[in-house]
């Protein structure tokens, strides 16, 4: 049942991404098929927002601006790039205080010679003239020595202002590629990682923990009604009620288009189920308002599923468990919360 609803629903994607295409007049180049496949699904905000703003000025999309539109928000090779330059202005920035730390090595070790030569000639200098000119000398190399360190203090601090800078901007990249930027949860990139660490440690310590996985009922026709930006809004109001009854510990995430994920460390199949009505009545409490008119557009259900780790589970069968319930609290008539204890036991039937 599962993988007949995936079937249907990314056919739905594809066949949308082919009606974009031919709308457009574009090249039918694999990149166009998956740029208007994540526009359909609604996977990334920026994109969407990039495309609707060209379509706003211009009435319809180009190759040239699908290319570049490609490259900013998909192109496999964009976080490479921006990584690959922050580490270009790393080395620049280590070579620099290589090269400060050199010369005020260089000028700390003149100014030791100068004291150490100085030493020896004071001993037999009586004529004043000369004495006068030695102090002088002495005190022009000690301004120099002085004049070395104070540049060498002033390259380090501009040079920790750039380094956290880049930190800055590495922190920010990495956020990037873990995050979903439309629900500001964490993306199905920090899941897949997530599970299996979190699968690991449980085998490891011999403990358990709970999986929720969550799907928006009916939103294809929502949104197909009422337009991406509201389907948007919807997401937001998901993605809210999931990191309103979470705690900081858990891994909340956007699985996939309409559903999504929640990890639950340390957690029993009662205390996850007590989350989940929580995270379905925050959901169904909220009138939704169409920004643009005002209009009331009634309320959403979500549909949750869960599943907990036992011994010799893989993150693929937590995951398919979690799946299965899921659908059968679909099958059961939406807006509702199963988990695998109610998934028919093995060799029974299954009740439609």
């Amino acid at each position: 049942m599962a993988e007949e609803d995936d079937h249907k629903r990314t056919i739905v994607y594809g066949e949308s991404a082919l009606s974009y295409i031919k709308r457009n007049t574009l090249p039918a180049y694999p990149r166009a098929y998956e740029l208007w496949y994540t526009y359909s699904a609604g996977y990334n905000h920026g994109l969407n927002r990039a495309i609707n703003q060209v379509i706003k000025t211009n009435g319809r999309v180009s190759t040239e601006e699908m290319q570049s539109i490609y490259g900013k928000f998909l192109a496999p090779t964009r976080l490479g790039d921006r990584l690959n330059d922050v580490g270009s202005k790393v080395n620049q920035e280590v070579e620099g205080l290589v090269d400060a730390l050199k010369m005020s090595a260089d000028a700390t070790s003149d100014y030791g010679s100068s004291l150490e030569k100085a030493g020896t000639k004071l001993k037999s200098l009586k004529d004043p003239a000369k004495l006068q000119r030695f102090v002088t000398n002495m005190v022009q190399a000690t301004h120099n020595a002085v004049a070395s360190n104070k540049q060498l203090e002033t390259q380090l601090l501009e040079s920790k202002r750039q380094i956290e800078s880049l930190q800055a901007n590495l922190e920010a990249i990495r956020y990037e590629s873990l995050t979903d930027e439309l629900t500001t949860l964490n993306n199905r990139k920090h899941f897949d990682s997530s599970i299996e660490r979190t699968v690991a440690q449980a085998r490891d310590s011999s403990s358990s923990f709970a999986l929720l996985l969550t799907d928006i009922d009916h939103f294809k026709k929502f949104n197909d009604t009422f337009g991406h930006q509201t389907g948007d809004q919807v997401l937001r109001l998901v993605a809210l009620a999931v990191k309103q009854n979470v705690k900081s510990h858990d891994t909340a995430c956007r699985y996939g288009g309409e559903e999504f994920a929640i990890i639950l460390p340390q957690s029993s199949l009662a205390e996850a189920a007590e989350i989940s009505e929580k995270i379905r009545v925050a959901v169904m409490s909220k009138e939704l308002v169409k920004r643009s008119t005002g209009e009331n557009l009634g309320r959403i259900t979500i549909s949750i599923g869960i599943s907990t780790f036992k011994p010799g589970d893989t993150a693929h069968s937590l995951i398919a468990r979690a799946d299965e319930s899921l659908y059968a609290a679909k099958r059961g008539g939406r807006n509702m919360v199963k988990s695998e204890e109610d998934l028919p036991k093995e060799g029974g039937s299954e009740v439609a």
